[in-house]
Protein backbone atom coordinates (compact mmCIF):
# COMPACT_ATOMS: atom_id res chain seq x y z
CA UNK A 1 0.00 0.00 0.00
CA UNK A 2 2.60 2.89 0.98
CA UNK A 3 4.50 1.62 -2.47
CA UNK A 4 1.60 2.25 -4.16
CA UNK A 5 1.20 5.55 -2.46
CA UNK A 6 4.75 6.65 -3.66
CA UNK A 7 3.94 5.63 -6.82
CA UNK A 8 0.63 7.92 -6.97
CA UNK A 9 2.37 10.43 -5.58
CA UNK A 10 5.46 10.20 -8.17
CA UNK A 11 2.40 10.53 -10.85
CA UNK A 12 0.77 13.44 -9.44
CA UNK A 13 4.53 15.14 -9.62
CA UNK A 14 5.00 14.57 -12.88
CA UNK A 15 1.60 15.92 -13.93
CA UNK A 16 2.25 19.17 -11.64
CA UNK A 17 5.68 19.90 -13.18
CA UNK A 18 4.29 19.59 -16.55
CA UNK A 19 1.53 21.15 -16.26
CA UNK A 20 3.25 24.06 -14.53
CA UNK A 21 5.76 24.50 -17.56
CA UNK A 22 2.75 24.59 -20.06
CA UNK A 23 1.17 27.34 -17.87
CA UNK A 24 3.75 29.53 -16.79
CA UNK A 25 4.81 29.53 -20.85
CA UNK A 26 1.41 30.19 -22.18
CA UNK A 27 -0.15 31.91 -19.09
CA UNK A 28 -1.75 35.04 -20.51
CA UNK A 29 -3.77 33.03 -23.63
CA UNK A 30 -5.10 30.14 -20.85
CA UNK A 31 -6.08 32.82 -18.45
CA UNK A 32 -8.05 34.46 -20.51
CA UNK A 33 -9.72 31.72 -21.63
CA UNK A 34 -10.52 31.32 -17.48
CA UNK A 35 -11.55 34.61 -16.74
CA UNK A 36 -13.77 34.68 -20.42
CA UNK A 37 -15.35 31.52 -18.75
CA UNK A 38 -15.62 33.43 -15.22
CA UNK A 39 -17.16 36.04 -17.26
CA UNK A 40 -19.74 34.37 -18.96
CA UNK A 41 -20.79 32.58 -15.95
CA UNK A 42 -20.82 35.73 -13.77
CA UNK A 43 -22.98 37.59 -16.41
CA UNK A 44 -25.65 34.90 -16.58
CA UNK A 45 -26.31 35.64 -12.99
CA UNK A 46 -26.69 39.11 -13.30
CA UNK A 47 -29.00 38.57 -16.51
CA UNK A 48 -31.16 35.99 -15.06
CA UNK A 49 -31.43 38.40 -11.97
CA UNK A 50 -32.63 41.35 -13.60
CA UNK A 51 -35.14 40.09 -16.91
CA UNK A 52 -36.64 37.47 -14.20
CA UNK A 53 -39.48 39.56 -13.92
CA UNK A 54 -39.55 40.97 -17.17
CA UNK A 55 -40.22 37.54 -19.41
CA UNK A 56 -39.64 33.87 -18.72
CA UNK A 57 -39.01 33.11 -22.55
CA UNK A 58 -36.37 35.73 -22.62
CA UNK A 59 -34.94 34.52 -19.64
CA UNK A 60 -34.47 30.79 -20.39
CA UNK A 61 -33.23 32.24 -23.68
CA UNK A 62 -30.46 33.84 -21.87
CA UNK A 63 -30.24 31.07 -19.76
CA UNK A 64 -29.74 29.22 -23.10
CA UNK A 65 -27.20 31.36 -24.83
CA UNK A 66 -24.89 31.72 -21.68
CA UNK A 67 -24.35 27.92 -21.01
CA UNK A 68 -23.83 27.26 -24.73
CA UNK A 69 -21.13 29.90 -24.60
CA UNK A 70 -19.88 28.60 -21.45
CA UNK A 71 -19.52 25.27 -22.61
CA UNK A 72 -17.74 26.42 -26.23
CA UNK A 73 -15.44 27.92 -23.77
CA UNK A 74 -14.58 25.53 -22.12
CA UNK A 75 -14.20 22.99 -24.62
CA UNK A 76 -11.90 25.72 -26.35
CA UNK A 77 -9.78 25.82 -23.38
CA UNK A 78 -9.58 22.24 -23.57
CA UNK A 79 -8.90 22.04 -27.59
CA UNK A 80 -6.46 25.18 -26.67
CA UNK A 81 -4.42 23.10 -24.17
CA UNK A 82 -4.51 19.80 -26.40
CA UNK A 83 -2.64 21.85 -29.04
CA UNK A 84 0.06 23.72 -26.89
CA UNK A 85 0.76 19.72 -25.67
CA UNK A 86 1.31 17.93 -28.86
CA UNK A 87 2.80 20.76 -30.95
CA UNK A 88 4.30 23.42 -28.66
CA UNK A 89 6.51 25.14 -31.13
CA UNK A 90 4.18 26.68 -33.02
CA UNK A 91 1.36 29.56 -32.24
CA UNK A 92 -2.01 27.97 -31.49
CA UNK A 93 -4.90 30.94 -32.28
CA UNK A 94 -7.32 30.59 -29.54
CA UNK A 95 -9.82 31.05 -32.61
CA UNK A 96 -8.60 28.09 -34.41
CA UNK A 97 -10.08 25.53 -31.05
CA UNK A 98 -13.02 26.65 -31.38
CA UNK A 99 -15.18 23.02 -31.05
CA UNK A 100 -17.19 22.28 -33.92
CA UNK A 101 -20.85 21.79 -33.60
CA UNK A 102 -20.92 18.13 -33.39
CA UNK A 103 -18.64 18.44 -30.63
CA UNK A 104 -20.66 20.55 -28.66
CA UNK A 105 -24.11 18.52 -29.27
CA UNK A 106 -21.91 15.49 -27.92
CA UNK A 107 -20.85 17.34 -25.24
CA UNK A 108 -24.34 18.52 -24.32
CA UNK A 109 -25.93 14.69 -25.00
CA UNK A 110 -22.86 13.37 -22.89
CA UNK A 111 -23.65 15.66 -19.82
CA UNK A 112 -26.93 14.38 -19.67
CA UNK A 113 -25.59 10.86 -19.41
CA UNK A 114 -23.30 12.38 -16.79
CA UNK A 115 -25.93 13.41 -14.66
CA UNK A 116 -27.94 10.55 -15.34
CA UNK A 117 -25.31 8.04 -13.63
CA UNK A 118 -25.57 10.56 -10.81
CA UNK A 119 -28.63 10.23 -10.49
CA UNK A 120 -28.40 6.79 -10.87
CA UNK A 121 -25.74 5.44 -8.31
CA UNK A 122 -27.73 7.76 -5.35
CA UNK A 123 -31.25 6.21 -6.82
CA UNK A 124 -29.18 2.47 -6.48
CA UNK A 125 -27.91 3.26 -2.77
CA UNK A 126 -31.27 4.56 -1.82
CA UNK A 127 -33.35 1.23 -3.21
CA UNK A 128 -30.43 -1.04 -1.51
CA UNK A 129 -31.61 0.57 2.05
CA UNK A 130 -34.86 0.74 1.92
CA UNK A 131 -35.35 -2.87 2.98
CA UNK A 132 -33.55 -1.70 6.15
CA UNK A 133 -36.08 0.39 7.36
CA UNK A 134 -38.31 -3.05 8.01
CA UNK A 135 -35.61 -4.37 9.96
CA UNK A 136 -36.05 -2.65 13.25
CA UNK A 137 -33.22 -0.39 12.91
CA UNK A 138 -33.80 3.05 13.34
CA UNK A 139 -34.96 4.98 10.49
CA UNK A 140 -32.98 8.01 11.11
CA UNK A 141 -29.86 6.23 11.37
CA UNK A 142 -30.76 3.99 8.27
CA UNK A 143 -31.88 7.75 6.55
CA UNK A 144 -27.87 9.07 7.70
CA UNK A 145 -26.06 6.06 6.39
CA UNK A 146 -28.06 6.21 2.99
CA UNK A 147 -27.40 10.05 2.59
CA UNK A 148 -23.47 9.25 3.60
CA UNK A 149 -22.94 6.16 1.45
CA UNK A 150 -24.87 8.13 -1.31
CA UNK A 151 -22.82 11.24 -0.91
CA UNK A 152 -19.49 9.22 -1.60
CA UNK A 153 -20.98 7.03 -4.21
CA UNK A 154 -21.68 10.06 -5.92
CA UNK A 155 -18.38 11.80 -5.32
CA UNK A 156 -16.83 8.29 -6.63
CA UNK A 157 -19.10 8.31 -9.82
CA UNK A 158 -18.41 11.55 -10.78
CA UNK A 159 -14.68 11.04 -10.47
CA UNK A 160 -14.44 8.38 -12.45
CA UNK A 161 -16.32 10.16 -15.33
CA UNK A 162 -15.63 13.49 -15.14
CA UNK A 163 -12.90 12.81 -18.42
CA UNK A 164 -15.74 12.54 -20.61
CA UNK A 165 -15.07 15.76 -22.11
CA UNK A 166 -11.38 15.00 -22.79
CA UNK A 167 -12.17 12.16 -25.02
CA UNK A 168 -14.98 14.12 -26.93
CA UNK A 169 -12.61 16.87 -27.85
CA UNK A 170 -9.50 14.58 -28.21
CA UNK A 171 -10.93 11.18 -30.02
CA UNK A 172 -14.01 12.54 -31.32
CA UNK A 173 -15.82 10.05 -29.24
CA UNK A 174 -19.42 9.87 -28.97
CA UNK A 175 -21.50 10.93 -25.84
CA UNK A 176 -22.00 7.49 -24.75
CA UNK A 177 -18.38 6.13 -25.83
CA UNK A 178 -16.84 8.85 -23.73
CA UNK A 179 -18.75 8.17 -20.45
CA UNK A 180 -17.94 4.62 -20.66
CA UNK A 181 -13.97 5.08 -21.90
CA UNK A 182 -13.49 7.85 -18.80
CA UNK A 183 -14.83 5.20 -16.30
CA UNK A 184 -12.40 2.98 -18.09
CA UNK A 185 -9.40 4.79 -18.22
CA UNK A 186 -9.62 6.04 -14.55
CA UNK A 187 -10.14 2.11 -13.32
CA UNK A 188 -6.99 1.88 -11.15
CA UNK A 189 -6.49 5.69 -11.09
CA UNK A 190 -8.62 6.63 -8.89
CA UNK A 191 -5.72 7.06 -5.67
CA UNK A 192 -3.94 9.23 -8.59
CA UNK A 193 -6.41 11.61 -9.67
CA UNK A 194 -7.54 12.45 -5.67
CA UNK A 195 -4.03 12.98 -4.70
CA UNK A 196 -4.19 15.77 -8.02
CA UNK A 197 -7.58 16.88 -6.63
CA UNK A 198 -6.25 17.32 -3.13
CA UNK A 199 -3.15 19.36 -4.49
CA UNK A 200 -5.03 21.27 -6.88
CA UNK A 201 -7.51 22.38 -4.35
CA UNK A 202 -4.98 23.12 -2.17
CA UNK A 203 -5.23 26.85 -2.02
CA UNK A 204 -8.76 26.84 -2.21
CA UNK A 205 -8.47 24.68 1.58
CA UNK A 206 -5.89 27.63 2.69
CA UNK A 207 -8.58 29.93 2.06
CA UNK A 208 -10.83 28.28 4.23
CA UNK A 209 -8.69 27.63 7.17
CA UNK A 210 -7.26 31.06 7.07
CA UNK A 211 -11.32 32.71 7.04
CA UNK A 212 -12.00 30.28 9.98
CA UNK A 213 -8.75 31.77 11.85
CA UNK A 214 -9.96 35.01 11.36
CA UNK A 215 -6.98 36.51 9.11
CA UNK A 216 -9.14 37.94 6.17
CA UNK A 217 -6.22 40.13 5.05
CA UNK A 218 -4.25 37.11 4.24
CA UNK A 219 -7.12 34.94 3.14
CA UNK A 220 -8.01 37.44 0.25
CA UNK A 221 -4.33 37.52 -0.75
CA UNK A 222 -4.07 33.63 -0.75
CA UNK A 223 -7.67 33.66 -2.62
CA UNK A 224 -6.54 36.01 -5.43
CA UNK A 225 -2.82 34.07 -6.04
CA UNK A 226 -5.70 30.84 -6.26
CA UNK A 227 -7.94 32.58 -8.34
CA UNK A 228 -5.34 33.49 -10.80
CA UNK A 229 -2.83 30.74 -10.61
CA UNK A 230 -4.23 27.48 -9.35
CA UNK A 231 -7.18 27.82 -11.96
CA UNK A 232 -5.26 28.19 -14.88
CA UNK A 233 -3.09 25.65 -13.52
CA UNK A 234 -5.94 23.22 -12.99
CA UNK A 235 -7.16 22.91 -16.31
CA UNK A 236 -3.81 22.08 -17.70
CA UNK A 237 -3.16 19.77 -14.60
CA UNK A 238 -6.59 18.10 -15.46
CA UNK A 239 -5.86 17.85 -19.14
CA UNK A 240 -2.29 16.62 -18.86
CA UNK A 241 -3.51 13.88 -16.31
CA UNK A 242 -6.08 12.61 -19.09
CA UNK A 243 -3.85 12.33 -21.57
CA UNK A 244 -1.24 10.64 -19.33
CA UNK A 245 -3.93 7.84 -18.29
CA UNK A 246 -5.05 7.52 -21.77
CA UNK A 247 -2.30 7.20 -23.18
CA UNK A 248 -1.40 4.53 -20.74
CA UNK A 249 -4.87 2.66 -21.43
CA UNK A 250 -4.52 -0.95 -22.87
CA UNK A 251 -8.34 -2.44 -22.91
CA UNK A 252 -11.00 -2.00 -25.65
CA UNK A 253 -11.82 1.04 -27.58
CA UNK A 254 -15.37 0.22 -26.69
CA UNK A 255 -15.05 -1.27 -23.29
CA UNK A 256 -18.34 -2.01 -21.54
CA UNK A 257 -19.63 -0.72 -18.40
CA UNK A 258 -19.87 -3.60 -15.70
CA UNK A 259 -16.04 -4.86 -16.28
CA UNK A 260 -15.13 -1.13 -15.48
CA UNK A 261 -17.18 -0.19 -12.66
CA UNK A 262 -14.73 -1.53 -9.67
Amino acid sequence: MINYLKESTFAVNDVIQKAWGITKKHYFSIATLCFLMFITASASSLMAFFIKDVSRVLSIAMVFIFIMLYFTLNLSLFKYIFHLMDDEQSDVKIVDTLPTRQQIIRFLVATLYFVGCIFGVYLVVILIAFPFIYTGLDITIVKNVAISVGIIAIFITWLRISFFPFFIIDKNCTPFDSIKLSLATTKGNFTKILLLLVVLGGGYLIYLLLNYLQWPLVAFVVNILSSFIIVPLSSVALTVAYRKISSEYQGDEHPDILHNIV
